[in-house]
C-alpha cells in the first residue's frame, strides 16, 4: 500500500485544492439514486483520504462511516472534521483487511482510483470478499479506476506541478515508470517546499498504482457475486469508453 504518512499527508489538501469534490460527490449521489434499489442512508466509504468527498456526502443527508490506512491522513481528516462540526465517523482500516462491528451498509464507495493501491488479484479479491461482507443484500458498491487503455498511452513520464504557498512555494516532480506484466505504474514523487526566507525542504516518496481493463474487473465482480451494472466514463453519464478515457466509474449490486 502507499504511504501519505507524515509531512505528505499534511500537504495532501494542497496538491488537490483544485479537484472537482463537489461535482465528483454529486455523480455519487446520482448513481445512489438511480441504481439503489431501496432507499440508501448509511455508506461506508474505502481510501477516505482527508474526508473531502465524506464532507459534501454528509451535506446530502447520509451517515458516513470513511476509512482510510493512513492514520496521518485520517488526523488531517479529524481536524477539518471538528472545524466544520462534522459526524462523520474516520476510523483506520486496512481496505484488505476490512472489518467493521457495525455492518451492513447501504453501499461502499472507493474513489480517486484508490483501488489501483491494491496491486495483485489476490488482495483485489480480498478487498471485494470485504466490500460484500459489508454491503446489505442489493447494496452498491462504486468505484473508479484507471483505464489501461489511455493510462499506456498517454501517461507522463515526468511531470511537475507548483503551488504558492503563504511561506513561499510547493514544486511537486513526479516520475513514472511502468511494469506492464504486473499492470502497474510506480511514481516516484519530489517535493520540495521552498520559503520565502530561502531556506528549503525535500520530501521523497515512492507509489504503487495499478490500472485495469473493464473485462478483468467485470470478472473479479462477478467472481465475488457482484453484478456489474455500468461503467462510466470519469464522474458523468458518458458510457463510451475510448483510448482516451482516463478514469472509469464502476456502479455494481451486491446479489
Amino acid at each position: 500500500m502507499n504511504s501519505y504518512k507524515g509531512k505528505h499527508a499534511k500537504l495532501y489538501d494542497i496538491f488537490y485544492k483544485d479537484k472537482p469534490y463537489v461535482d465528483e460527490s454529486v455523480f455519487v449521489k446520482q448513481c445512489l439514486d438511480d441504481y439503489g434499489i431501496e432507499d440508501t442512508h448509511r455508506l461506508l466509504e474505502l481510501a477516505c483520504g482527508t474526508g473531502s468527498h465524506a464532507f459534501i456526502l454528509e451535506k446530502f443527508g447520509y451517515e458516513i462511516v470513511a476509512t482510510d490506512y493512513s492514520d496521518d491522513m485520517l488526523t488531517v481528516a479529524r481536524s477539518k472534521a471538528i472545524q466544520s462540526s462534522s459526524k462523520v465517523d474516520f476510523r483506520l482500516q486496512d481496505m484488505r483487511m476490512l472489518d467493521l462491528n457495525d455492518r451492513p451498509f447501504d453501499a461502499v464507495i472507493c474513489l480517486f482510483n484508490s483501488i489501483g493501491y491494491i496491486t495483485t488479484n489476490g488482495e483485489l479479491h480480498q478487498v471485494f470478499q470485504g466490500v460484500y461482507r459489508h454491503l446489505r443484500p442489493n447494496g452498491l458498491f462504486i468505484f473508479q479506476f484507471w483505464h489501461a487503455g489511455a493510462f499506456l498511452r498517454s501517461y507522463d513520464p515526468v511531470r511537475v506541478r507548483r503551488w504558492s504557498t503563504p511561506q513561499g512555494e510547493l514544486v511537486r516532480i513526479s516520475e513514472t515508470s511502468l511494469d506492464c506484466a504486473k499492470q502497474i505504474s510506480n511514481v516516484s514523487y519530489t517535493i520540495y517546499e521552498l520559503r520565502k526566507d530561502g531556506t528549503y525542504s525535500k520530501l521523497i516518496e515512492t507509489q504503487v498504482n495499478r490500472y485495469f481493463l473493464i473485462q478483468e474487473m467485470e470478472n473479479m465482480l462477478t467472481r465475488c457475486n457482484f453484478i456489474p451494472l455500468k461503467w462510466f466514463s470519469g464522474f458523468s453519464k458518458d458510457e463510451n469508453i475510448t483510448q482516451d478515457t482516463w478514469h472509469i466509474v464502476a456502479v455494481a449490486r451486491r446479489q
